[in-house]
């Protein structure tokens, strides 16, 4: 009965508008697929409303239309329904099937557009599509784009028409079978190793923009000379833009500039620093104009704050936000879900692993070989979490990490001329999309010797294209003497196996300490649940992790500057998470482990 309703409801939403669709969508029998555990927010999840957010928080304009929701699909096997915007191996998606190799994974569905809509220009934007995609709006192609961390955009003016469009999208995700970047995805999971993530997994939306129209704003801030530069990217260099920051509502800076030159540098007299314990932010407003009026304008936000290094006065080399000397302490956040995989359920869970992160204590989180959404870094930058941001690792095939523990002077893995101009396409894409986010401090190119390679040229490249944040340059090892940082792993108690002057030295991740709590498991009675070491009993848990915070309190003056624990949540069958896989028990002393957390991040005031 339920597969009769399944393709019952593709018919009739093949023949409905995008806001009907919508609307009737609650109607039909979707269900989360499979039977794992799920987040309580995958419970209540009902498809009438998913992801409603505004999906780009730094560049927001006020008309916008969400094209998540309920689409037809199609597989080499199978078809049916699928929830936008969660992938089709994940059980919020309602198909939960994996994605062979080479197979086609096709989107469809429609949507109407008036005539004003198509009085300017209306652009397509596609959140993160893993990993091949090529989108068709009425059988035209208007989009082509690979790898499946990133946001691209199409303007689809001259094939749109006014009334009902269909917009097809085709996916092909080959997972771990080439070069490109897919963290932590297999297709046999197992271990540290995890379930596949296909095809669409953020926001599809619609934004009407006028024919000239802001692309994009670079926004770097200079606290050591109290200004911040704001440049813009516009369709069409006519006219002038009008730039305002306000700090709480009211005008600190403002000025007129011609759209043929349009980048400034504001003064920002007696900046407000953003710090994790005071993370303010500046409001940004943007307008184009042309003969006094208002073409297009953008609302935006920064922040004035400093990433840098210096050397304290027992001459070991520090990292420090705003000039001053910081400890940057931390959970290794892989951003799974049970329900969702790559994709949190809800925007309020999105928020909630952040938000919790902050409330035991942490200052930083390491995103682990992952890029989420645009909102997720807005949460970071709004509560004030630094953040490291890894480069999802590929080609790891013939990986050699045999310089974990010294410096090497050639890299033991070779990657051909194609992967490497992969990697560069797939890392510059994300340094861009991110680049005016202030919670992120630190870039990590590569995970330990995951697909590690050009190393030296890499540590450069990443440096050259953002001067204003630290590298690091391969957390874990293989180890070379460039970037900023030196990232030693040690599991599970924390251990300074070598110091090296002249880098920022750091613990890029110990602890693992496992907890598995029946009912919250991934794999119920498996023997496969595991973690660095394992123990049963929320006392003994709390007791090791404060016993390793002290550990770590101990090298913080023989040269640590920062600390990563593994980790935020379990993800499948690792169970060594602060939090088990659904969110529901946290598995410490929240208290005791914040007084911890904060001493460590407190050690080098």
């Amino acid at each position: 009965m339920r597969n009769f309703l399944l393709t019952l409801a593709a018919v009739c939403c093949f023949i409905l508008s995008a806001t009907s669709c919508k609307e009737k969508a609650i109607e039909y029998d979707w269900q989360p697929a499979g039977d794992r555990i799920m987040t309580e927010w995958g419970e209540n999840l009902t498809v009438a409303d998913v992801y409603g957010e505004y999906p780009r928080p730094q560049m927001v304009r006020e008309k916008w239309t969400s094209l998540n929701g309920l689409w037809n699909y199609k597989t080499d096997s199978k078809e049916g329904m699928i929830l936008v915007p969660f992938a089709i191996e994940s059980a919020l998606s309602g198909v939960g099937e994996t994605l062979g190799q080479n197979e086609k994974l096709i989107y469809t569905r429609e949507f109407k557009l008036s005539g004003k809509d198509l009085k300017g220009r209306m652009l397509l934007h596609a959140g993160a599509i893993d990993q091949d995609a090529t989108i068709f709006i009425n059988d035209q192609e208007v989009a082509h784009h690979v790898g499946g961390y990133t946001s691209f955009s199409a303007d689809i003016t001259d094939v749109a028409v006014k009334g009902t469009n269909t917009i097809r999208v085709e996916v092909i995700d080959n997972t771990d079978s080439g070069f490109m970047a897919t963290g932590k995805q297999v297709r046999r999971p197992r271990g540290i190793w995890y379930t596949p993530v296909s095809g669409i997994w953020q926001t599809i939306w619609l934004e009407p923009v006028p024919k000239n129209y802001i692309k994009d704003l670079t926004l770097i801030p200079n606290i050591d000379a109290s200004t911040l530069i704001v440049a813009a990217e516009l369709q069409d260099n006519e006219g002038e833009l009008f730039i305002e920051l306000l700090a709480d509502g009211k005008v600190v800076s403002s000025v007129t500039i011609p759209a043929d030159d349009p980048a400034i540098m504001m003064d920002v007299e007696n900046p407000h620093l953003w710090t994790p314990d005071d993370p303010f932010l500046y409001d940004l407003n943007v307008e184009l104009r042309k003969d006094g009026k208002t073409i297009d304008k953008v609302a935006s936000y920064t922040a004035m704050r400093k990433i840098s290094k210096a050397a304290d006065e027992n001459g070991i080399l520090r990292a420090q936000l705003n000039n001053k000397d910081i400890f940057m302490m931390g959970p290794l956040d892989q951003g799974w879900w049970p329900d969702g995989l790559y994709t949190a359920p809800t925007d309020e869970a999105l928020l909630f692993d952040i938000q919790r992160t902050k409330d035991l204590g942490f200052n930083t989180i390491r995103k682990h070989v992952k890029v989420e959404p645009d909102r997720w870094y807005y949460y970071c930058d709004k509560l004030g979490m630094l953040v490291w941001q890894d480069m999802p690792s590929g080609d790891r095939r013939g990986t050699d990490w045999s310089g974990q523990w010294k410096f090497l002077e050639t890299d033991p893995q070779v990657r051909s001329e194609e992967s490497m101009a992969n990697y560069y396409h797939e890392w510059g894409e994300i340094m861009g999309q991110l680049k005016n986010h202030p919670c992120i401090v630190v870039w990590v190119p590569f995970n330990e010797a995951w697909g590690q390679s050009r190393s030296v040229e890499v540590a450069a490249w990443t440096a050259a294209n953002d001067p204003f944040r630290l590298v690091n340059t391969a957390s874990g090892g293989n180890h070379f003497r460039v970037g900023d940082i030196i990232d030693q792993h040690h599991y599970p108690e924390p251990k300074m196996t070598f110091y090296e002057p002249g880098f920022v030295n750091v613990l890029g991740e110990y602890g693992g300490i496992g907890y598995p709590i029946s009912g919250h498991l991934w794999d119920e009675g498996s023997n496969s649940n595991w973690g660095y070491v394992k123990f049963d009993q929320t006392e003994v848990v709390t007791n090791t992790y404060v016993e390793y915070a002290k550990m770590m309190l101990d090298l913080v003056p023989k040269g640590f500057s920062a600390a990563i624990y593994t980790q935020t949540t379990d993800v499948e069958s690792e169970v060594n998470g602060l939090f088990t896989y659904d969110r529901k028990i946290l598995k410490m002393d929240e208290a005791k482990v914040r007084e911890a957390n904060q001493a460590l991040c407190r050690s080098l005031d």
